[in-house]
């Protein structure tokens, strides 16, 4: 089992991460903390092997404990999880060695597939005794045999939602300042209510669409779209 130590300052996030970890096969959570001094701690005395890790914290960043646990040289993966958006913390991250690095809010199948990824990672170095060229290109996991990049490759989705679908949807709310329900959206793009609410629910996830509740003439309510400002 990989134990995993959560460091999330906000106590409901935290239990989604758990929740979520709970659901992912050959993983183990270790404990929680919700302050930077806790997870250091925790770090310490319990010794796992990975850390899913936030970046705001009332007493400091996430970096600040990535930058002690590199210096300590401790061994320890870390997956940051966080809102920050900004490609300076993104470069930070990298340059702070992290395995990935995941954008609120999270989506199970977003962290089931790093999870994943992770374990796969770990078997390629338990299965190395010394290593050619060759095995330093499959354990990387930057590494490719190819320049070109597919658009699959660049944005990873979850499963049950497709690009084409995505990108008709998107387009729908492309310079569109009503707000639409899952039906109508469904009209539009040739789909059934159910799948078009599938896709609205992500884009809302990744906040790229908002959702408000309206009470119709009967008075039953319904969820309404329309792109983030």
């Amino acid at each position: 089992m990989i134990k995993v130590v959560i460091a999330e300052d906000d106590p409901q996030i935290a239990e989604i991460q758990r929740r979520f970890l709970e659901r992912i096969d050959g993983f183990e959570l270790a404990g929680i903390a919700h302050r930077l001094e806790e997870a250091e701690d925790l770090i310490e005395i319990l010794q796992p092997d990975l850390l899913l890790l936030d970046i705001q914290f009332p007493s400091g960043t996430g970096f600040d404990l990535l930058r002690k646990i590199r210096a300590g040289n401790i061994a320890i993966d870390v997956i940051m999880i966080t809102a920050a958006k900004e490609v300076d913390t993104l470069r930070e991250a990298l340059h702070g060695g992290v395995f990935d690095y995941i954008l609120k809010p999270l989506v199970f199948e977003r962290l089931q597939e790093t999870l994943h990824n992770y374990q796969q990672h770990l078997q390629k170095f338990r299965s190395l005794e010394t290593l050619a060229q060759s095995d330093v290109d499959r354990v990387l996991p930057r590494s490719t045999s190819s320049h070109e990049t597919t658009a699959s490759e660049v944005v990873r989705l979850p499963k049950g939602i497709d690009a084409i679908t995505l990108e008709k949807i998107n387009k729908v709310f492309t310079d569109r300042s009503t707000t639409l329900n899952a039906e109508e959206v469904g009209e539009i793009i040739g789909a059934s209510r159910t799948t078009a609410r599938r896709y609205l629910e992500y884009l809302v996830s990744c906040s790229e669409l908002t959702a408000e509740v309206s009470y119709g003439t009967v008075g039953r309510p319904e969820r309404r779209y329309q792109k983030s400002r």
